[in-house]
């Protein structure tokens, strides 16, 4: 053991030895801190930052080093240091800078220098994003959230465990890695979050990496159009440009350009960008865009960038900040995602950089006679010789074979057991006061937060009952320390899904009361126990069924739950219409809409993500079905059809292919199974969890069901449908949703109306979901045959609203859809809609026409929720 450990301390003593720390401030002309300053260290190519109070510290080995300090609107400092073993302290002073105005050549008495310039940064767009075909950073990140105003209650519950002061505070350290054409890899080697020593960073690097020399910048979360970059190839539809004046850097012209939408409401940044003269390249950014540039969660969001050469021609992000603020339904907050590069290695894509030269172009054919004046009306055109041949590829890779894969980001089990020693030598930014004081604070007080008496005393606040709250929202009883929770329904779900109260002609009132029992291990293993007890007034009949359900894989999101009892369930096996709305349809209109069944059933199902993006699920069902008839007529709305009877129909449904869809007890044993793949799906490992992130092609799924003549099942059919479906981002036009279904029955002996397909319709004023019909009845075209269906829907975004002052103003959005259906009874059935989301920020209203082989056939005004 003792020579095990003198080999450590042998192995170790050069390193520690090695380490040479700078540390120190850098202040304005006045002596104050300047927060956020930019150094970049020449000799390593590697960058860094310092924090709101304007301290900073450096971690190198020894020797002699030029760095170099900046700050937009001051002077960079450039200085030597020679470093040792010992800590020395460095201070710097920034000068204000002083614009030079005499810097560009007005060429037109009508227009701001800073076209001209920006034009050659745009001719040169291309080549700058791509003067790289690989390039490999190690990326500090940190992240932190701060609480300046939390409400007592939001939506009359009542806000336990949050107070102002910082609410999130996360450090991490990746290797990340890019290569041609959109290849990522990010591992997380080192994570730190406040509070919890065993939770992993939501940091991540690849996704802060954004670059102005795209035409299009997504920032996830803030918009689903993204913003117009000053150098997109469109940004002069976009911008207007002023020319602040210009300094000299390290021998280099840098020109200030102010830039500004032109229209208020433009997807468009405000603030300055500096251009490097010559090279028409981006130095540096500081940029905003506010709730006018349509964010949506934050008011605003300021992006300052920092870039400087780390190798011959080619210049890369050496720091990286988001700064933002935000507030609604009482809360006021601010917080910034830093990113600082370090040990870039690059493989540039050409020897040489392009240039601009100007030339005359070549006069149009003309009369001898006009030819001098055709000469003095021609003026020098800008043109783009195209960059020096591509390095050879041969040379050679700066990455591993295979190091690129669907996995874009991989967190290391032993990430979080990083010691403050650790943190102290590779934290490029040092810590403030009070973020050193909030990791001192929660960690010490992790203990206790996580000890059973805090856990109880919160959850006696969170468990608090009131009927106000099993109302609407229903009611949740929770064990935090032992990961439990007993949920229970609302009263009444008015935005969908199961409630306690509900009413229809069948059972009249009814009671139908359900419980969750979850029990969630450490390792994200979860089981559920579901017991519910229905019981109809009118009917008289008591149903009870449980469900129980057992992931046990938690990293493929493996499930078997079994299933089992008596109960009632509607006909249309889609959950086509909500039991609220049915509620009031039957007791404010006469409309009894559903249509149920009683069934005595057992249920096994399976599902596992097989391989990367590939899903299946499994079920097996055997059930005896009885058929169940209006046992009353009671409504608040009192009124008869012409012939004086209640206006109230059988709860036997109409269906176009059966003359009769009413049915004799029977059993059924079904089978059926479903797989969904999507190819090249991208996604995020972390310790015990796979996060998913989609790709650029579509869902392809496909299903098989069969009625079995075993064990007593008396029906037996086959069907099989295949399906696309998809999400499409279409940039600044909004984005569309799409799914295409193809299906067939064959094989028929015996079937009932319950195992037809069934489509998801709609006869309420209540929009449905909107990925299916909204003027549909819910049975009539159920089928046993093949089928077509279709759905498309487009968002806009604004795209056409924001044109408007009123709706620009009020924040509305236009949406338009169609869905299609096509049965061997419904013929070619279109609807075609027209809406306005964002309406009060949540509702949407769409007018729907409905067309039945070239006919119109229904029309309707749609509410519903429109985020």
């Amino acid at each position: 053991m003792r020579t095990l450990c003198l080999a450590i301390f042998i192995l170790c003593f050069p390193v520690i030895s090695l380490a040479a720390i700078v540390h120190g401030r850098v202040t304005d002309e006045s002596g104050q801190g300047l927060p956020y300053a930019s150094i970049y260290i020449h000799e390593t190519a590697s960058g860094t930052g310092t924090n709101e109070n304007g301290d900073f510290q450096l971690q190198l080995s020894p020797g002699t080093y030029t760095i170099e300090f900046k700050y937009v609107g001051y002077k960079a400092s450039r200085q030597t240091v020679t470093l040792t073993e010992e800590k020395q302290l460095l201070n710097v002073q920034l000068e204000p800078e002083v614009l030079s105005l005499n810097e560009v050549v007005v060429r037109a008495a009508d227009e701001d220098p800073a076209y001209p310039i920006m034009r050659n940064a745009i001719r040169l767009r291309k080549y700058h994003l791509n003067e790289t075909n690989a390039w490999s950073a190690r990326v500090y990140m940190k992240t932190m959230g701060r609480m300046e105003k939390v409400p007592a209650k939001i939506l009359g519950v009542k806000l336990v465990d949050i107070d102002t002061g910082i609410v999130y505070l996360s450090e991490s350290v990746s290797e990340l890695h890019f290569k041609k054409p959109n290849k990522i890899n990010e591992r997380m080697i080192s994570s730190k979050v406040s509070g919890q020593k065993k939770g992993f960073s939501f940091n991540q690097a690849s996704e802060m990496n954004i670059s102005f020399y795209e035409n299009l910048l997504k920032v996830e979360g803030l918009n689903e159009r993204g913003f117009v970059s000053p150098l997109a190839n469109n940004a002069m539809f976009y911008y207007q440009y002023e020319y602040l004046g210009a300094f000299e850097e390290n021998g280099l012209t840098i020109n200030k350009i102010k830039v500004t939408p032109r229209r208020k409401n433009d997807p468009a940044f405000a603030g300055s960008i500096y251009i490097v003269d010559g090279t028409w390249r981006i130095h540096s950014t500081d940029l905003r865009l506010s709730k006018n540039s349509g964010i949506e969660f934050i008011d605003y969001l300021r992006v300052r960038q920092v870039y400087a050469p780390v190798q011959e021609h080619v210049w890369m992000p050496v720091s990286q900040r988001f700064t933002f603020e935000a507030s609604g339904l009482g809360f006021k907050g601010s917080g910034y995602a830093t990113g600082v590069y370090s040990n870039y290695r690059v493989q540039p894509a050409y020897s040489k950089p392009p240039v601009l030269a100007e030339v005359l172009p070549e006069p149009e054919a003309a009369p001898l006679a006009d030819a001098a004046p055709a000469r003095r009306q021609r003026k020098p055109k800008v043109v783009l010789v195209e960059p020096q041949e591509a390095i050879p590829q041969e040379q050679q890779p700066i990455h591993e074979e295979g190091l690129f894969s669907k996995e874009v980001l991989f967190v290391e089990l032993d990430a979080n057991k990083r010691d403050a020693d650790y943190w102290a030598t590779v934290r490029p930014v040092p810590l403030t006061q009070e973020e050193e004081q909030d990791y001192q604070v929660k960690d010490s007080l992790q203990v206790i937060k996580e000890s059973k008496p805090y856990q109880d005393s919160l959850d006696r606040v969170r468990n608090e009952f009131s009927l106000a709250k099993l109302f609407l929202r229903g009611y949740t009883y929770s064990n935090t320390y032992r990961r439990i929770s007993y949920n229970f329904d609302p009263l009444v779900a008015v935005t969908g899904g199961p409630s306690m109260l509900q009413f229809n002609t069948v059972e009249g009132l009814v009671a139908d009361v359900r419980m969750a029992y979850t029990r969630t291990m450490e390792d994200r293993r979860r089981y559920e126990i579901e017991p519910a007890v229905r019981y109809g007034f009118s009917n008289e009949k008591l149903n009870a069924k449980l469900r129980m359900s057992y992931r046990f894989d938690p990293v493929p999101y493996s499930n078997i739950s079994l299933e089992g009892g008596r109960y009632v369930q509607d006909i249309n096996n889609v959950n086509a219409i909500s039991p609220f709305v049915n509620t009031l349809y039957t007791l404010l209109a006469q409309r009894n809409y559903m249509k149920l069944y009683q069934r005595d059933f057992a249920t096994l199902s399976y599902g596992s993500e097989l391989l990367n993006g590939l899903r299946l699920n499994m079920t097996l069902d055997y059930a005896h079905r009885m058929p169940l008839q209006n046992t009353t007529d009671f409504s608040f709305r009192k009124s008869t059809n012409e012939d004086g009877n209640s206006r109230f129909t059988s709860n036997v449904p109409v269906n176009a292919e059966i003359a009769d869809a009413a049915f004799t007890p029977h059993q059924a044993l079904t089978a059926s199974f479903n797989v969904s793949y999507k190819p090249g799906m991208r996604y995020i490992s972390r310790p015990n969890q796979k996060i998913n992130l989609g790709s650029k092609w579509p869902w392809l799924s496909f299903g098989y069901r069969t009625g079995l003549k075993a064990l007593g099942g008396d029906v037996q059919y086959h069907t099989a449908a295949f399906r696309v479906s998809d999400y499409v981002s279409l940039g600044l036009f909004g984005s569309s949703n799409y799914s295409f279904t193809a299906g067939t029955f064959w094989g028929k002996e015996n079937m009932q109306l319950m195992d037809f397909k069934h489509f998801n319709g709609n006869r309420t004023i209540f929009a449905g979901v909107y990925t299916g019909f909204q003027l549909l009845d819910y049975y009539r075209y159920s089928t046993s045959n093949k089928y077509l269906e279709g759905h498309f829907e487009h968002h806009f975004d604004g795209f056409l609203f924001n044109k408007i002052p009123l709706f620009r103003k009020l924040k509305w959005q236009e949406v338009v859809s169609l869905n299609y259906l096509n049965t061997v009874a419904s013929g070619n059935y279109l609807e075609l809609g027209l809406g306005i989301e964002h309406i009060f920020k949540v509702v949407r209203v769409d007018f729907v026409t409905s067309f039945q082989e070239g006919n119109k056939a229904r029309t309707g005004l749609m509410i519903g929720l429109g985020f």
